[in-house]
């Protein structure tokens, strides 16, 4: 499944790259909200709902439907700033329509909730849907999203506060320590994006983003088939150091798309997509398969060396070869008149640790 970003048309200049200070203090707070999701993170989690003060925790809970689930559309600016001054400014711009609507997506259960005309503002049916959407999540969605449709200005100006306190109590010194990874991402792909284009660029940002090969689309691995269009507006790419492992992309309609990825980090490489996976699982799922990578997994062989092993014949060995190959865990190499087949090691041990120690043993 995948979400598909229109750029047809679209000069390259309209790709930008750029640090946002209120994507990442929202990237914070949904580590804060779920911290099983960080556990490289659960330590500076800890240390600041320790420190907060316990009117700026409760603000916090109140509000987290905005960041927790699912972030709100107008928290992944556009067009970053920056300070998180100037971004909360272009919040502020933003008409009660816009807003409450994505509000109202996250509080009421995620993305797949949408409120199209007529608007719970001004719509009683509409309305009683939000608010029995909101019921079904919880008593503190429910009164959140009572409050935001009865008084959506006092509700803004609550939840910008609430931002404003955070930077005083956590986000400051956060933002600050982030400074150098982000920048020097930053260099990174906007330097991949000059020298060698999108395709480039993208490749960078995550294995789970790609230039589509008529260059027309870009193409996101998700969990649910969507489609959104950058038209003149372009497409934004925000690293974030508190993000990691999430791909966040905003496409809803009249949202201009933004994507937040995770700064790099040394070690592993990136997520591979979701069809990769299934087609690892099911090159796995067949018994034969597994017997030829226990063997695989001891050194290199050809194929008439597997077949004498298991005593199978070539063109059986062949078939399920072709299959491994076909899933990325193994790689071909010619040697004179033999080709010797490797096993991807890094790739079956990123499956688990069961399936390496079953292959192993």
């Amino acid at each position: 499944m995948t979400l598909r970003i229109d750029i047809g048309g679209l000069p390259s200049e309209r790709l930008r790259f750029a640090a946002s200070p209120l994507a990442e203090l929202t990237a914070m707070l949904h580590v804060l909200a779920e911290p099983g999701h960080h556990p490289q993170l659960a330590g500076w989690a800890a240390d600041v709902w320790a420190g907060l003060r316990p009117e700026l925790a409760e603000r916090l809970r109140e509000a987290e439907f905005l960041w927790r689930s699912s972030q709100a559309d107008f928290l992944l600016p556009a067009r970053p700033r920056p300070t998180l001054v100037e971004e909360l400014d272009d919040v502020d711009r933003i008409d009660d329509e816009a807003y409450v609507t994505a509000a109202l997506v996250t509080t009421c259960g995620g993305n797949r909730v949408r409120f199209a005309v007529p608007s719970p503002l001004t719509d009683a049916t509409a309305r009683e849907r939000a608010l029995d959407l909101a019921q079904a999540r919880g008593a503190r969605q429910e009164a959140f999203a009572e409050r935001l449709l009865a008084d959506p200005a006092a509700v803004r100006a609550r939840v910008r506060q609430t931002l404003e306190q955070c930077a005083e109590a956590f986000f400051d010194a956060a933002w600050a320590e982030a400074a150098v990874p982000l920048a020097t991402d930053l260099r990174l792909k906007n330097d991949l994006l000059k020298h060698q284009g999108i395709a480039a660029a993208l490749a960078s940002v995550s294995g789970a983003v790609t230039l589509a090969p008529d260059g027309d689309c870009i193409i996101v691995d998700k969990l649910q088939d969507k489609a959104t269009a950058a038209h003149g507006a372009g497409v934004t790419f925000i690293p974030s150091v508190f993000g990691s492992p999430h791909l966040v992309v905003v496409h809803a309609p009249g949202w201009q798309p933004v994507v937040q990825y995770p700064v790099a980090e040394p070690g592993p490489a990136g997520p591979v997509s979701l069809e990769t996976v299934s087609l690892r699982l099911e090159a796995l799922a067949h018994p034969v398969r597994l017997r030829l990578l226990r063997t695989l997994a001891r050194g290199p062989h050809t194929n008439g060396e597997l077949a004498h092993a298991w005593e199978l014949s070539p063109p059986e060995v062949s078939r399920h070869l072709a299959v491994l190959r076909g899933a990325g865990l193994l790689t071909a190499r010619r040697h004179g008149r033999y080709v010797r087949y490797t096993l991807n090691l890094p790739d079956l041990t990123a499956l688990g640790t069961d399936l390496l120690a079953a292959v192993l043993r």
